[in-house]
């Protein structure tokens, strides 16, 4: 049995019809698109804006995030051909399945499952951190011995159980909470920036590119790949003090690509998931953009504060009152985030499932629901006990080259897919292919290059793990192993222009 075997893309489609694995189609463009801006909107834009300004760009870090958006759209391109063309739950999962093969596809699969349960419970540690926070700025006092960085970190703990039971109970139920969340924290992004206008020193823009200067060395394993293996020296500011920025902020936009997880609960898969996967990268683009060039014209780049850029910059100008509303603007965005990264790590799981790569019995959809109830109470079990019990530290970067494998495979498949099947119907398509897709996978993989030494010590050993899982069950139990994938394709004719 040849581990390269692919699943058609007819059989990706009926599989969605199975009646105890099925997901029911509820949600629209504006769906999608509230869905995508929930999980880019988070931590990155409540801190990473001002630690990125700081220490790599200055005021031009506005310009690294149009770097980053600029590679990020490159995979989004790719993502939204694939989305309405296989609009399929599983991502990058089901689209590399059916080009690349079901070794790649379960490498993919156990990628994303590392992205998006690791992430979540970040971002859970994250939101505990600003919680207690902003408790104490209301005089409530949190126990230490539960708070961020004890033994227990109960108030992450608690977040995974309520949202985790939230996605149980159903998809729309779930963005109707994360639309008002969202909602929240778009008018707390806003404030920042409408507010901040009138605290603006044009002169802290002055120089917008500060001049190069030597960065600090790392060493070890904690030194980025690709310096340890041209023996580049780093550098801050400047033009490569951008690029260094853009590698950076690249991260505060990791989450469009879960928009493409839910593409089989699409009502309009094929006009709707681009539009949500473009749509919700252009709004945060725009936003970040906003937010950079207002914190670096309230505060000299140089004295920005990194842990606490936007309530920092207010309490420079004297408005101390503003930063119990950002605080709580931060609990509710970071809230969006930690959903959506537990709806996409069970939607990855489900279609894994349901292809029999993982025992089947665990995707069952509920028939009340229509959501993949056992699936989503052990994902959400997992990472409340990670988020809770473990000191993540820098593992966040483990978040960073999955989402970078993913984006780089997802680019590559795209020419394959259209050199093997010309007859596809796609809703839409990548421009100037397959120059464009190439590229998006070069650079995504540069920028996976600039990871450090010890993320990719731990990435293999994690990948080694999903090895061992694939080649002792997946590779035997699969449907492709099994012959079970045409299925269900009979009178299926529509799947295919021209027949």
């Amino acid at each position: 049995m040849s581990v390269f075997r692919t699943k058609s893309i007819e059989a990706s489609m009926a599989s969605a019809e199975e009646s105890d694995h099925h997901l029911k189609r509820r949600l629209s463009a504006l769906d999608l698109t509230v869905f995508g801006v929930g999980v880019i909107i988070g931590a990155g834009i409540f801190t990473l804006t001002g630690r990125a300004a700081k220490d790599y760009a200055g005021p031009a870090i506005a310009l690294s995030f149009v770097v980053g958006a600029v590679v990020c759209g490159l995979a989004a391109l790719c993502y939204a051909e694939f989305a309405s063309t296989v609009p399929i739950s599983g991502s990058a999962y089901t689209f590399s399945y059916a080009t690349l093969g079901e070794l790649i596809a379960w490498i993919i699969g156990w990628d994303l499952l590392l992205e998006l349960m690791l992430g979540a419970s970040v971002v859970a540690q994250g939101w505990s951190t600003y919680l207690v926070k902003l408790l104490d700025q209301l005089g409530i006092t949190w126990p230490e011995s539960l708070a961020p960085g004890s033994h227990f970190d109960l108030p992450a703990f608690i977040l995974i159980a309520l949202l985790t039971t939230l996605v149980a109970i159903g998809i729309k139920e779930s963005l109707r909470v994360n639309l008002v969340l969202v909602a929240i924290k778009l008018f707390i992004v806003l404030f920042v920036i409408f507010a901040g206008i009138g605290f603006i020193n044009r002169d802290n823009w002055t120089p917008f590119i500060p001049p190069s200067q030597p960065g600090a060395a790392a060493s070890g394993l904690t030194t980025p790949l690709f310096q340890a293996i041209t023996g580049v020296e780093p550098v801050t500011f400047g033009v490569l003090g951008i690029m260094s920025g853009a590698a950076v902020v690249f991260f505060a936009y990791i989450g469009f690509d879960v928009v493409a997880t839910t593409a089989e609960e699409a009502k309009n898969p094929q006009r709707d998931l681009p539009i949500g996967i473009i749509g919700s990268l252009v709004i945060c683009t725009v936003l970040y953009m906003a937010v950079s060039l207002v914190i670096t014209g309230m505060v000299k780049y140089n004295k920005i504060d990194p842990d606490a850029a936007l309530a920092s910059a207010f309490t420079s100008v004297g408005k101390d009152g503003y930063a119990t509303l950002i605080s709580a603007g931060a609990v509710a965005g970071l809230t969006t985030v930690v959903m959506t990264l537990l709806i996409g790590a069970t939607r990855v799981t489900f279609a894994m499932s349901r292809d029999r790569l993982i025992p089947g019995t665990l995707g069952r959809t509920n028939e009340r629901t229509g959501t993949p109830v056992k699936l989503t109470v052990i994902i959400g079990s997992v990472v409340a006990l990670i988020a809770a019990l473990t000191p993540i530290g820098k593992l966040e970067e483990m978040v960073n080259i999955g989402t970078l494998t993913a984006f780089m495979l997802v680019s590559i498949a795209i020419p394959i897919l259209r050199k093997r099947r010309p007859d596809l119907k796609r809703a839409f398509k990548v421009p100037g292919s397959p120059v464009v897709p190439w590229l998006s996978a070069v650079m995504c993989f540069y920028l996976i290059l600039n990871l450090s030494i010890e993320t990719w010590i731990r990435f293999i050993v994690w990948m080694a793990i999903g090895f061992i899982i694939y080649f002792a069950y997946s590779r035997h139990n699969s449907k492709l192993a099994k012959g079970e994938p045409e299925s269900g394709l009979e009178g299926r004719p529509e799947m295919l222009s021209g027949r």
